[in-house]
């Protein structure tokens, strides 16, 4: 396993690994708009040339059919990143339980809490605000129709946005 104290590791010149520290190895995958063979596979190397990889190899190509080839490469990067100068804002956010959600629900808003869900348009993804709203929920936790004090209206997917605003 590695760990920040191996050799050869500087955190202000941190570049990917994959044989060895710092070799730059990376892998690629991606589709270009063009007719599979040897010309595609070199149009590859040429574009992960131009991305600042050296050494590009095209380890696997597919013809996708209709002009299409898709592309496995690896190439040494060349860049690097100073790590030490990454800054993130991080959120920090207090998280209740369901039992914590109704027992707040019950003393400081004192009437039930109304949530709709919908996709709206022509989307029809509902997988997140199924695994949200429904009973069952999703990785051990509740979904909010089974919350005490939420009344959670699941309206699914290509819902009209007049809809969504008339159930709201």
């Amino acid at each position: 396993m590695m760990t920040m104290e191996n050799k050869g590791l500087d955190l202000t010149k941190v570049k990917p690994y994959g044989d060895t520290m710092n070799d730059g190895m990376m892998q690629l995958s991606f589709t270009l708009p063009v007719p599979f063979g040897e010309e595609a596979d070199e149009a590859a190397k040429v574009l992960a040339r131009k991305m600042g990889l050296d050494e590009p190899s095209v380890t696997c190509s597919r013809d996708m059919g209709g002009g299409y080839t898709w592309f496995v490469l690896y190439g040494k990067c060349t860049h690097t990143v100073d790590y030490t100068s990454i800054k993130v804002q991080k959120v920090e956010v207090d998280v209740m339980d369901r039992l914590e959600c109704e027992q707040y629900i019950e003393e400081k808003i004192g009437r039930p809490v109304v949530v709709v869900g919908a996709c709206t348009g022509t989307d029809a993804h509902t997988v997140g605000i199924d695994a949200i709203m429904n009973m069952k929920g999703f990785h051990g936790h509740f979904g909010l129709e089974r919350y005490k004090g939420i009344e959670a209206h699941n309206l699914g997917s290509q819902v009209p946005n007049e809809v969504l605003i008339a159930k709201a």
